[in-house]
């Protein structure tokens, strides 16, 4: 195991974990190491996550979170506390991005995307950032998106949201540190279960300088890095992992 990334010992809670990004980085952590949470809507798709685990000869924990609610996530850190008695590494992955024109957004639906991608995550990455400062630490990595940070018609309340959490992590990396560690990704296009809905030309090329959306496995090494307890130096930072300019 590379020291600059073992994560023997460390337990990892991952939203979204069930597919997507969120799985790729779950099973990451896993494969080098860390007791893992897979946590999302689908209780059945956490635990095939699980399973997969705990193949590495890890502890693995499935658990059924919707993330926009406040009473659900307090269950979730509640839950992991009690089975782990921390957590070292929390990755607030979940997230959507339904497009509407702007000036047909219902109210519903509205909210519904604001809880997810940044009032939820608000909750649950205040609520374990607090109880990491009062034990040993830890670090924090919000997925955001680089529609927070350019212009994304018909899906304005989702960018919107997303530059919410951008703000949300340098604001947290100040308030809890030093001894917790608190920073951003932000994914442009990516072939994740979302892409089937993609027109198949973006499939294959995107607007982007290496000129096609990424692979999912393309997140893990940025999670990584910032998960890595030998970057105790970097907190409050936005990585793009996103091919390039446009």
């Amino acid at each position: 195991m590379d020291p600059l990334f073992d994560f023997t010992g460390k337990v990892a809670l991952v939203t979204g974990g069930s597919r997507g990004l969120g799985y790729r980085m779950v099973k990451a952590l896993a494969e080098r190491g860390a007791d893992v949470i897979v946590a999302s809507r689908k209780l059945d798709n956490c635990e095939e996550v699980a399973a997969e685990c705990r193949a590495f000869g890890r502890k693995a924990m499935a658990h059924a979170v919707h993330c926009g609610r406040w009473d659900e996530i307090d269950a979730l850190v509640e839950a992991v506390y009690t089975e782990f008695g921390r957590i070292d590494i929390l990755i607030n992955n979940a997230g959507m991005s339904p497009a509407c024109p702007s000036h047909e957004m219902p109210e519903s639906l509205f909210d519904s995307v604001l809880n997810l991608n940044f009032k939820g995550p608000f909750r649950l990455a205040s609520q374990v950032a607090h109880r990491m400062s009062q034990g040993e630490g830890g670090c924090i990595i919000n997925i955001s998106s680089t529609g927070s940070l350019e212009a994304l018609p018909t899906v304005v309340p989702y960018g919107a949201a997303k530059a919410a959490l951008n703000a949300m992590s340098v604001s947290l990396s100040r308030e809890y540190a030093p001894k917790v560690r608190v920073n951003t990704i932000a994914p442009g296009p990516f072939l994740t279960d979302i892409a089937e809905a993609w027109e198949p030309g973006k499939r294959e090329a995107q607007p982007v300088a290496l000129g096609r959306p990424g692979r999912p496995e393309e997140i893990v090494t940025a999670a990584l890095m910032l998960a890595s307890p030998a970057s105790t130096y970097t907190t409050g930072a936005l990585v793009r992992v996103d091919g390039g300019p446009r």
